[in-house]
């Protein structure tokens, strides 16, 4: 069996208690930090002075989904504050091989991500530059939106691709995952999934985060 990953949202949870938030899903793999400028996304979440505290008081590592204009400037601080995983948008990146050595370079696993529309084709020759590939199954910006389920053809080529090239990528979906869809994703192959609304919304986060771990365990 194949144990997959889950990494809660905190788009979903109380922003007031963040700490407090963290720690209710203490048992997850990592907690997925999304990072909004209302310039590539229409939302404005939080930036780099709130995720270095984050970083500092969190039981488990920081997952940072950087949804924001000029990634090529502005990703590298991130991974130099300590987080674990930073995530760029291949849609704006100018320069995505230097951008994931830089991050890389300086100790964090370097992440790209894909918008529902964005093919994977173009990227894979640049896959060896990366630790996890982000497919986005809703449109990036809000949360608590349906999955897309004509994301899955492209989950399935990138889970062959990840396979033929002998490298040992994850492959994340972030965007409805529910109990229900897990199941599809990750027979599509996807190993590292997103949660928001089902975790945070659940009366007990933890217990969420169990139940779809092994719901996504396959």
């Amino acid at each position: 069996m194949t144990q997959c990953c889950i990494n809660p949202s905190i788009l979903s949870a109380d922003f007031a208690n963040l700490e407090a938030e963290l720690h209710r899903i203490s048992n997850a793999d990592a907690v997925h930090v999304d990072v909004m400028d209302n310039h590539f996304v229409p939302n404005l979440t939080l930036g780099l002075p709130i995720v270095k505290r984050l970083q500092e008081i969190s039981p488990i590592p920081l997952d940072a989904h950087l949804m924001i204009a000029d990634p090529d400037r502005w990703a590298p601080a991130y991974a130099e504050a300590g987080l674990a995983s930073v995530t760029f948008h291949a849609e704006a990146a100018l320069a995505p091989i230097k951008l994931a050595r830089e991050l890389r370079a300086r100790g964090a696993k370097a992440g790209m991500a894909l918008r529902p529309a964005t093919a994977v084709e173009p990227y894979l020759d640049m896959l060896e530059e990366l630790d996890m590939l982000l497919i986005m199954t809703v449109e990036p910006g809000f949360g608590g939106q349906a999955f897309l389920d004509n994301t899955l053809p492209k989950i399935r080529r990138a889970r062959a691709a990840i396979d033929g090239s002998g490298l040992g990528l994850a492959l994340q979906v972030d965007g409805g995952v529910t109990e229900e869809t897990i199941l599809r994703a990750a027979d599509a192959g996807a190993t590292v999934f997103v949660a928001g609304s089902a975790v945070y919304g659940a009366e007990d986060p933890a217990e969420a985060v169990t139940r779809l771990r092994a719901a996504g365990s396959r």
